[in-house]
């Protein structure tokens, strides 16, 4: 194995990483000496990512899966629905019948968030650090909890994309294990920590302060730690790969996410038409086509989600936001009493889906800054149930949105991992009252 502190990285000056160069840098990584007789985890993304995972996965199991004891893959859902077999294998880039051979030794295993018994409690990051980590924001103990069998292996792997994020301000790194495949109590805090913060005050930055929390829970799990981050574009080709600690490979990869994966405009929009790609199979991870988008929404204009394919609010969570709804951050902290004792986590994603907004408890008005309209397969009924908008897909031609900028209409075809900021940050994005 490399020293903890190296860095091995590849980053094109044109064009994309083929195999040959992740290969290269999968070998100086992972020397066979150094994992002979080991028990190794590789921790991956589902498939609600864009990344050539199945391209590490195998140059890996080329490289070490013939010398080491165990040589098994977890899927980081964090609260996802599990994966089946057959989603497990085009994940990773294989047939069942390569499965049933050349990967026959390896065990897949998905993450349950939920069930106590498959994790372990690690402690709790005591007030005094939180309140620090959080800017004074918050000063409470908070749990930490991760799957136990993470402590059956000698090392782990993990192998995942990096892109700005809502919640942590860029994802990848020790994300993959916080919430990756953590237990409830860090992964409800920090979601709501994010949501105060606020979404255009997270989102693509890097140190933020959910960052920070993420880093601290990760310093608590001991087992070896080596991570693979991707800078991804376009349909999954590989523009940097970065392999060290979790922390020094995603701090050099959320430099290249920055430079590719935000894209800065003069002027905001009064109407956005953003479409969700059909791995956004559910509202829950679909809200990315309104987090990447928020910021270059006009004041009263309209986010419309794009996604014909769309059904479910969420299969895990959609109870609790048929309930609670779609708010913003004030209607909630300023009902706390009211909220308190919900799910931290299905508040965040409230208000993330929802974005900025006032709330003012004399009154019971609610004003958001944005509409959020949803043209999927979800009913009129079941959209505003949920307190968002609707609109029939079936009325929505997409190139009537296109190269309609001027006009103050933007179109973006794939949504959710593309991050769109103005030059010139308006007034609301400079600083939200907590």
């Amino acid at each position: 194995m490399n020293s903890p502190n190296s860095l091995i990285q590849a980053k094109p000056e044109h064009g994309h990483l083929n195999e040959a160069a992740v290969d290269e840098v999968v070998a100086r990584s992972c020397p066979p000496d150094g994992y002979r007789g080991q028990r190794v985890l590789l921790i991956i993304p589902d498939g609600t990512r864009t990344a050539p995972v199945d391209v590490l996965f195998k140059s890996l199991h080329r490289q070490i899966g013939h010398v080491t004891a165990k040589f098994d893959v977890m899927i980081a859902l964090g609260t996802h629905p599990p994966m089946a077999a057959e989603a497990i294998n085009a994940r990773v880039g294989i047939t069942a019948g390569e499965r049933a051979t050349t990967y026959k030794t390896v065990e897949f295993i998905n993450h349950e968030w939920d069930n106590p018994a498959a994790l372990r409690d690690l402690g709790v990051i005591p007030a005094d650090e939180i309140k620090e980590l959080s800017g004074g924001l918050f000063a409470m103990d908070v749990p930490v909890h991760i799957n136990k069998r993470l402590f059956e292996y000698d090392q782990l792997i993990i192998i995942g994309p990096v892109f700005p994020h809502e919640v942590v301000g860029f994802s990848g790194g020790n994300k993959y294990l916080f919430p990756g495949v953590a237990g409830p109590g860090i992964l409800n805090f920090f979601h709501w920590l994010g949501a105060v913060v606020t979404n255009p005050m997270i989102i693509g930055n890097k140190w933020t302060p959910v960052r920070k929390v993420v880093d601290r829970a990760g310093a608590m799990v001991t087992v070896p730690k080596l991570c693979f981050a991707m800078v991804v574009q376009g349909k999954g080709e590989l523009a940097g790969l970065f392999a060290g600690t979790p922390e020094r490979a995603w701090d050099q990869a959320s430099e290249l996410s920055r430079e590719l994966h935000i894209t800065y405009k003069e002027r905001p929009f009064h109407t956005v038409l953003s479409c969700a790609p059909t791995m956004y199979d559910e509202l829950w991870v679909a809200g990315k086509c309104m987090y990447k988008l928020e910021p270059v929404v006009a004041d009263g204009g309209e986010l419309i989600i794009y996604a014909p394919h769309l059904h479910e609010i969420s299969i895990t969570h959609g109870e609790h936001i048929r309930r609670i709804g779609y708010h913003c951050r004030d209607y909630f902290l300023k009902q706390w009493e009211r909220f308190k004792n919900e799910p931290w986590g299905i508040l965040a994603h409230s208000t993330h889906v929802h974005g900025i907004g006032t709330y003012d408890p004399t009154t019971g008005l609610e004003t958001p800054r944005v509409r959020v309209t949803l043209a999927t397969g979800l009913t009129e009924a079941q959209c505003r149930e949920i307190n968002l908008g609707y609109r029939d897909w079936r009325t929505i031609k997409q190139a009537d949105f296109a190269d309609r900028e001027a006009e103050g209409v933007f179109y973006e075809p794939k949504a959710g991992e593309r991050l769109y900021h103005l030059h010139h940050k308006p007034a609301w994005a400079g600083g939200v009252a907590n």
